[in-house]
């Protein structure tokens, strides 16, 4: 029997949990395409200054109403966290989505490792409500339904893609590179970029459970928190929940993208994953703020900075990995 035969006798006699679950990797590919889109509508809603109808329900008033107050600067605050954190969305799918196509195909287990870790990142930080006591049931939906597909492809993917030894394979780099190579400076910018990512997400998802705002925020709405209550009591809690969120989001895409550079091997495809990456989170973070018009320096300077040593790191490192194989040296 022809190779071309074997091939249409296995696709015929699949079924259907061969096809959409597999090995587990096609749960994990699902995840990440979830989140690209899940990350799109929150852009799409930045855009057409909407609120979702739970978020109208909850706080009894709908964006044009809350756009009415003081020269509609809360609802234009409360649209730029949350198109920051579609573009966060985006940029874990696309990692997660490369994760499962390429590193976890080769049986690579950091990547099993690094799905692990940044699905309890990612996932645990919808706790984060505990801390300012708004329940988004759509968001609550949406993580239950995601949770267990997540959840199944990593137990899948563990049965049959790798063998586990011990979660230290995720410090492990892929080997040692000349000291001043380009690649070496380019990826030490983007390493150092994503710890930047880190420390922001955990300081964001900090604030967005206890103090909420920082002075550039409350100097850009032209309100004190009090004012806020009296304009809603359930305003602050609305607010927490996105900061929160996006928090977690940045802090995940920081976790992600760090050992995605520290343990795998230079490439084509991990480049373009990357570029992707930054260009979608950092893109929307910076763009976000001219939009609405919060421009204050000192508030856009960490992205802004990130942004500029992701830019060199990517630069640099184009040619290395655009141009990389296993015969030529980077």
């Amino acid at each position: 029997m022809q190779p071309n035969s074997l091939s249409q006798a296995r696709t015929e006699n699949s079924s259907l949990p061969d096809v959409f679950v597999g090995d587990g990797r096609p749960l994990l590919t699902f995840t990440g395409l979830a989140l690209v889109l899940s990350g799109g509508f929150a852009l799409f809603l930045a855009l057409s200054g909407q609120f979702l109808p739970h978020d109208i329900q909850f706080l009894g008033m709908s964006a044009e109403q809350l756009c009415a107050w003081n020269e509609c600067r809360v609802a234009r605050f409360m649209i730029h966290d949350r198109a920051a954190f579609g573009g966060a969305l985006i940029a874990i799918g696309i990692l997660y989505m490369w994760l499962a196509e390429f590193p976890l195909r080769e049986k690579q287990e950091w990547a099993w490792w690094l799905f692990a870790v940044s699905g309890v990142c990612g996932f645990g930080s919808f706790l984060a409500y505990l801390g300012y006591g708004y329940l988004d049931t759509w968001h609550g939906i949406a993580t239950l339904f995601l949770l267990p597909v997540f959840c199944a492809g990593v137990v899948l993917t563990a049965r049959r893609v790798v063998v586990l030894t011990s979660p230290r394979e995720l410090f492990s780099p892929y080997r040692a590179y000349p000291f001043w190579s380009r690649y070496t400076l380019g990826r030490a910018f983007l390493l150092g970029t994503t710890v930047g990512m880190v420390g922001a997400g955990l300081t964001i998802l900090t604030v967005g459970t206890s103090i909420v705002f920082v002075p550039q925020d409350l100097e850009f709405m032209k309100l004190a928190p009090v004012e806020l209550n009296l304009i809603n009591a359930r305003l602050i809690p609305l607010i927490a929940h996105d900061r929160a969120g996006f928090g977690g989001g940045i802090l995940t895409t920081g976790i992600t993208a760090f050992f995605a550079l520290w343990c795998a091997k230079p490439s084509r495809h991990l480049w373009q994953a990357l570029a992707l990456a930054g260009i979608s989170g950092f893109g929307s973070a910076i763009w976000i703020h001219f939009w609405v018009g919060y421009t204050d320096f000192i508030h856009l300077a960490p992205a802004l900075l990130g942004a500029t040593t992701f830019t060199l790191g990517i630069i640099l490192c184009a040619k290395p990995m655009l141009y990389a194989n296993k015969d030529r040296d980077v």
